[in-house]
């Protein structure tokens, strides 16, 4: 298959990519093309991660005034790649608007610069903000951080670019031709990209010229995982090379990656359902047996990290990710292709001494569907003046909305023309077929709007519960009969 690669090794040069951008991409297509890392991490081989602490255990030992110390020494690196397609957006996901403040629009980007302005302020740390934007996000991105007034960063770079890699035909392995849109040929590698990017930037060398010594990773999506004081200063406590957040898993979190530990290395691995045998399904999914999630926000020691590049000359051996789609994803008929990819969090057993800590739901709100965004937009939430997304208890309730005519963002915001209906009492929500809402509706308890076959509107100020639409007679009768 070597010859085959060419093909593809040549495409990425006559599109000005570097030596380390094609050689990340060959190793993952040698493990695909030879059918390698295809074992499987078997039960029997892992202990499940417990008894980790929590962040509750780590902010009663450590000493709040010390940990600003901790929290100067760290850089703040925000994944930026994604589009958002899985919610028909065309730009960064890190654009979409996600709630008001003070009759504001606020995006993820807005709020993630906000996080670090406010910390920078009032702790008066230097807290730089590096965004790993792709080929697609960068613009749209880079423009609204330069045109936020509060925000000014100097000596450290804003953002670096996560590589890119052809979309490969699964039938030939060759690189994809699509002449009707030739950007649709290209596919960013995963996240797991993050470290060769980071090691082709320089980003280590110039961050720990200026002293800083540790790196805080998440993603763009997840607006709990801002900066905290708290857990750089745990982390500096522990010595370890590398730490993870971790949240318990609830029963709709089982199919999600989890962290365990190899009985043969004693190093932590991240376990994604797609590398747990059949038979092992049962026991990967219990959330009891494994209570813990990977949130994907990461603390890396920078000096460690270094090593463990260089070790690799930039490229990690990160288990390889196979995504089976099609060259244009709104287009079944197009050519079926393979799209390959590594996770970040895969990193953690490449490390010894890697550490997890628990952390509660306010630090993991990813937004990946317009279910999340509906409760984010809801009056479950309280963006507060330090750009923070405040909730009671942060126990949510299940979301279901129609995809025929909700998964759309643009069909989304057409139905709720005036704000997301009230949460406050709901236990879950489920749409099905073509609803629009008027102003201050309601939901409460396990409210459920059935489809009738045509679209439907839900008047102003109407509650929604069990049986749909609550009548007016309803209430009426009730309260007379008492």
């Amino acid at each position: 298959m070597a010859d085959v690669f060419e093909h593809s090794a040549q495409k990425m040069r006559e599109h000005g990519m570097s030596s380390t951008a094609i050689s990340q991409f060959e190793r993952l297509y040698n493990v695909w093309s030879n059918g390698d890392d295809t074992s499987w991490i078997r039960e029997e081989d892992v202990d499940p991660l417990v008894r980790i602490p929590s962040f509750h255990d780590v902010y009663e030992t450590i000493n709040h005034d010390k940990a600003i110390d901790a929290f100067a020494k760290t850089a703040f690196l925000k994944l930026n790649g994604g589009l958002g397609t899985s919610m028909g957006l065309d730009c960064a996901k890190s654009l979409l608007a996600v709630r008001r403040h003070k009759a504001k629009p606020m995006r993820f980007i807005d709020i993630i610069l906000g996080q670090v302005v406010t910390a920078r302020t009032r702790l008066g740390i230097e807290l730089p903000l590096t965004l790993m934007n792709s080929f697609r996000t960068s613009k749209d991105t880079m423009k609204v951080v330069d045109h936020n007034p509060y925000f000014h960063q100097e000596g450290v770079p804003t953002e670096i670019i996560q590589h890119q890699e052809p979309k490969i035909e699964a039938d030939s392995g060759l690189p994809v031709d699509y002449p009707a849109d030739p950007s649709l040929e290209w596919c960013p590698p995963g996240h797991g990209d993050l470290y060769a990017t980071i090691w082709e930037s320089g980003l280590l060398d110039i961050l720990e010229r200026r002293g800083f010594q540790y790196l805080f990773i998440s993603n763009s999506d997840n607006l709990g995982a801002r900066p905290s004081r708290t857990l750089a200063q745990h982390f500096e406590n522990t010595g370890a090379p590398i730490m993870i957040e971790v949240a318990r898993r609830t029963p709709a979190d089982r199919k999600g990656g989890h962290i365990v530990r190899d009985k043969r290395t004693g190093r932590l691995m991240l376990r994604e359902m797609t590398q747990v045998h059949p038979d092992d399904k049962a026991d990967a999914m219990d959330i009891h047996k494994h209570p813990y999630f990977n949130t994907n926000s990461i603390w890396v020691r920078i000096d460690a990290l270094r090593e463990l590049l260089e070790k690799y000359d930039g490229v990690l051996p990160l288990p390889v990710i196979r995504n089976a789609k099609t060259v244009d994803p709104t287009n079944p008929d197009s050519t079926k292709v393979i799209q390959l990819e590594t996770a970040m969090g895969a990193a953690v057993g490449l490390f010894d001494g890697a550490i997890c800590v628990e952390v509660d739901r306010m630090r993991f709100l990813p937004v990946k569907t317009t279910d999340d965004l509906f409760i984010m937009r809801s009056d479950r939430f309280h963006l507060t003046d330090s750009y923070e997304m405040e909730d009671g208890n942060y126990l949510f309730p299940d979301v279901k909305l129609d995809p025929r005519y909700y998964k759309n963002i643009h069909d989304f915001d057409e139905r709720f023309p005036y704000s997301v209906p009230s949460l406050a009492a709901a236990n879950s929500v489920t749409i099905e077929g073509d609803w629009t809402f008027g102003r201050n509706v309601s939901f409460y308890g396990d409210a459920v709007l059935s489809d009738s076959g045509r679209p439907n509107y839900v008047p102003n100020g109407e509650y929604v519960g069990p049986q749909g639409v609550e009548p007016d007679e309803w209430t009426f009768h009730n309260i007379v009969g008492k």
